[in-house]
């Protein structure tokens, strides 16, 4: 059965409206009450109807004119029904006891804008059947029919266009009254099948048959329906014409029955619709968490690997770093790059979908914000532009290693190779049995290998320098160049040494020796500057070189064709050197003198003149192969600059050209927000189809770095920036369709119309003076008043002003997005569920009471939302609350972020 406090709280008619109605219903034919058949069904479904509501309280009635005498049950009848609490009753047995309750209870009737008529305390007291009887029917008009209101009807006639309404469809069924149209059950029936189609098989019931149809009827209502049975089929069958007053009393019940179970059907719609959108709210936080966490850990595990600075000992493994670095940048970054970009479209359309159902933002989890994503992005990208710059100075540095080695080698194996012997011939006694001339000529041999040996000092210096160079690059093998610098080194400081030792002791018998022969001496002084000369040229051209471009090629082709301009000079000395050698035979075979040996001033033999010459002639064509090749070498590199320069040249203006189109297209706004949407992605469908260009142009780049190219002096484009400007393209085509999206699902679900929109956005770029995108305090305060909102700069403007941006700006960030622009303006202008909504729902669903319990949930919503609300619901600890008891309010108002669950 369904209370009736509502009703008796607040009346649909006025006072006077109620008392006409009593008026005409207490006058009544009394008399017809001693019509027995009446009388019967009148006691049946009075004490029935009674004991519906007394069960609430635990107790019933069975003699409606005896049990109801001391009053005592009558105004706890009162009380149920209207949910008041009555003056304390009496409870002594005396008469004057019993009056005093009934008139309570008839006060408390009166006090409800009801005139009661001939019925007076005395009466009920002495158990008249007659006053008693009419005044139930008074109670259940007052609270079970009056408030009855069908199409501006009510009362009696609103009951009866209500069942007349409900059974139009039925066959056989015409509701006229509440006496014959009754008889045949085909009525109760109809409204039953109405409700609950399920309950009853209408088209097997026979018109004919009125104790099977009244029977069926009333069996299946108070099965089902908690309504007691009232009458017995063979009442009302049995009488010419059934008591109007019962059969209004029982379909009253009908109809209070159905009227909350479409309150309830209503109540659990919406409760669903919110769970519905909760549920798919927290689906999508979850997604963002775990795509956010996925990206995070990617990033995290990534940047340790670009902060590694563990350096190569050769080309080839430094090679390889770098082709890993290129496999990274082509494989594995471009995922994560639209992870991130769909991660940031994911996170708006969250939060869209929050504020169009009036939910609280969503606050990712510590961490995992928007902000600390595109934080990590770009320390990860901060890491990779730092690996690369490593990578390549890696390689510059291991190829001048390369270089320093190979000229250490050279200049080291050129210098033992003069020293070797050098010691043995320093150390020689030869001078003790040496004539004078002998002595002069050792000595002035000597002087000539202190003029040699000061000419090497300059070749040790660069040993040095070199060594010292190759440890400061942190060369591998620094350790073995180091041993062999330090041999040289100390070699030379011992032939210093000796040096000095035999010129004390050649000087010490220079006194005692003379004669010299000039001709010897000559040569020894001009053959050893040229023979010093001789292998400096083929130190030279066998000396290694590494250029980047083709000025210092041509510089080295330069200086190369003026060292073979300087040859025919050189050639010329040599042959005045032979020259005196030959002169020296000469005068030898013309005075019959008998050489002893080789010139005793100079080891430097005619024939290791001309071996040399012959060596330097035979050098010469080689470094000129050697120089072409460089040369064209880097003739290619300079194509392969000029090829990217080209490309970039075109590709560079191309990017920045689509930033400014796509940003006038997100500003001018031309048509409606489908065909905005239609245009960007076309748009972007063009964009995606340049890609190739972009790998071309990557496969030009892999090109130059493979020809170890480190400068463009064609264009002011690089690689690492086109990258950038071709990754913020796709990222800001996708976040402008995302906000073109977002304004359409603002759109939808507000209601507002495409003019509005337009409107909106006219008002939004007429003050956004830089074409930023987003309003600052200022200009939206302008904005505002041009719309007519009162933020003037006084003190209540300002107060309605900072609330105003606490809604469109809860970062404080102190700049408005269009899309915070639209989402405040529809708030305006629209309205959404909120937690008193829900919370009312939830009091239909629970009878009323401040709890609910799971077997309430689990019968009027869907199974997946009833477990939801369960398993979230906490246990009620209200002063009524009873084991089994769930808290609704508190859970209503988590829904909408009010309070915590």
């Amino acid at each position: 059965m369904v209370d009736y406090h509502a009703a008796n709280n607040q009346s649909l008619y006025s006072a006077g409206e109620q008392q006409t109605y009593m008026e005409q219903e207490n006058d009544w034919d009394r008399d017809l009450l001693l019509d027995p058949a009446w009388e019967k069904q009148q006691r049946k479904t009075f004490t029935a109807w009674c004991n519906s509501h007394l069960r609430k309280s635990g107790t019933q009635i069975e003699n409606i004119e005896e049990d109801f005498r001391d009053g005592l049950k009558l105004m706890l009848l009162l009380e149920v029904i209207s949910g008041e609490r009555l003056p304390k009753p009496e409870r002594g047995k005396m008469r004057v006891h019993k009056i005093n309750n009934v008139n309570k209870a008839l006060d408390f009737i009166a006090s409800k804008g009801v005139k009661l008529v001939s019925i007076g305390a005395e009466e009920i007291v002495d158990g008249n059947a007659k006053m008693t009887l009419g005044m139930i029917w008074t109670i259940i008009l007052r609270f079970a029919i009056q408030d009855i209101s069908v199409e501006e009807t009510s009362a009696k006639e609103g009951l009866l266009l209500w069942c007349q309404r409900k059974t139009a469809p039925y066959k056989n069924v015409n509701v006229q009254n509440f006496h014959i149209s009754w008889k045949d059950g085909l009525a109760f029936n109809a409204l039953i099948h109405r409700h609950r189609p399920e309950l009853i098989d209408y088209d097997k019931l026979r018109k004919d048959d009125p104790v099977t149809n009244l029977n069926n009827a009333f069996e299946v209502a108070e099965r089902y329906l908690d309504i007691p049975k009232m009458l017995d089929a063979e009442d009302i069958v049995g009488t010419l014409r059934p008591d109007e007053k019962a059969i209004m009393t029982y379909v009253s019940c009908f109809y209070h029955a159905f009227s909350g179970a479409q309150k309830a059907e209503t109540a659990a719609n919406r409760i669903c619709k919110v769970l519905a959108v909760n549920q798919e709210n927290e689906h999508l936080m979850e997604d963002y968490e775990k795509l956010a966490s996925d990206l995070l850990e990617w990033i995290r595990r990534t940047i340790p690997w670009l902060e590694n600075r563990a350096p190569e000992k050769t080309m080839t493994e430094m090679q390889q770093k770098l082709e890993d670095f290129r496999d990274y940048r082509r494989v594995h970054k471009p995922p994560k790059v639209q992870e991130k970009c769909q991660l940031e479209i994911n996170f708006n359309t969250l939060q869209t979908k929050l504020r169009l159902s009036n939910r609280p933002a969503f606050m990712p989890s510590e961490g995992r914000m928007v902000s600390d994503i595109n934080g990590a992005w770009h320390k990860l990208e901060g890491a990779e532009k730092g690996y690369e710059e490593w990578l390549l100075n890696e390689i510059r540095r291991l190829e001048r290693l390369d270089h320093l080695a190979e000229k250490f080698r050279q200049k080291a194996a050129i210098h033992e190779s003069w020293t070797d012997g050098k010691e043995a011939m320093l150390t020689q006694k030869d001078y003790e049995t040496a004539s004078l001339s002998e002595i002069k000529a050792l000595l002035k041999k000597h002087e000539a290998f202190e003029s040699d040996l000061a000419a090497h000092q300059d070749r040790v210096e660069q040993i040095a320098a070199i060594a010292q160079e190759l440890n400061e690059l942190d060369y591998y093998d620094s350790p073995s160049v180091n041993a062999r610098c330090q041999k040289i080194c100390e070699q030379w400081d011992a032939l210093g040494s000796l040096t000095q030792n035999r010129r004390d002791s050649l000087e010490r018998t220079e006194k005692q020796l003379e004669s010299i022969d000039e001709l010897y001496l000559e040569y020894a002084k001009r053959a050893a500057p040229f023979n010093n000369w001789m292998e400096g040229a083929m130190e030279d051209l066998q000396d290694m070189f590494i250029v980047h471009n083709i000025e210092e090629i041509q510089g080295l082709l330069t200086a190369h064709d003026q060292f073979k301009s300087t040859l025919p000079e050189a050639n010329k000395e040599r042959e005045a050197i032979q020259a005196i050698q030959a002169e020296v035979q000469k005068i030898a075979q013309y005075n019959g003198i008998k050489l002893a040996g080789n010139n005793p001033y100079t080891t430097i033999t005619p024939q290791s003149i001309d071996k040399k010459w012959e060596k330097v002639q035979q050098l010469v064509p080689q470094r000129d192969q050697a120089l072409q090749e460089e040369l064209a070498r880097q003739q290619s590199n300079d194509h392969l600059r000029r090829q990217f320069a080209n490309q970039a040249n075109m590709i560079g203006p191309w990017i920045q050209n689509k930033m400014e189109e796509i940003g006038r297209i997100s500003i001018e706004m031309n048509g409606t927000l489908e065909d905005q949407l239609t245009h960007l992605r076309q748009y972007e469908q063009s964009i995606i189809e340049y890609k190739p260009n972009i790998d071309q142009l990557e496969g030009d780049h892999q090109l130059i770095q493979e020809a170890l190219i480190f400068d463009n002096k064609y264009t002011a484009y690089t690689m690492e920036h086109l990258r950038v400007g071709w990754e913020q393209l796709l990222t800001t085509i996708a976040r402008t369709i995302n906000e073109i999206e977002n304004q359409i699902l603002t759109r939808d679900a507000k209601g507002i119309s495409q003019e509005q929109l337009h409107e909106y956005r006219t008002s939004f770029n007429h003050f956004d003076k830089d074409h930023s995108g987003v309003l600052q305090a200022e200009e939206f305060k302008a904005c505002l008043i041009s719309l007519g909102y009162d933020v003037e700069n006084n003190k209540q403007g300002d107060a309605e002003f900072a609330r105003i941006m606490g809604i469109v700006d809860p970062n404080n960030s102190g700049a408005v997005t269009f899309q915070a622009f639209i989402d405040f303006m529809s708030r305006e202008t629209t309205d959404t569920d909120t937690a008193d909504q829900v919370i009312a729902s939830f009091k239909i669903l629970a009878g009323d009471k401040n709890y609910i319990t799971a077997e309430e949930l689990r019968r009027e919503l869907p199974p997946d939302q009833a477990e939801y609300c369960i398993a979230r619901m906490a246990p009620y600890t209200g002063p009524d609350a009873k084991p089994g008891a769930l808290d609704y309010m508190s859970f209503s108002t988590a829904l909408y972020g009010e309070s915590d669950l």
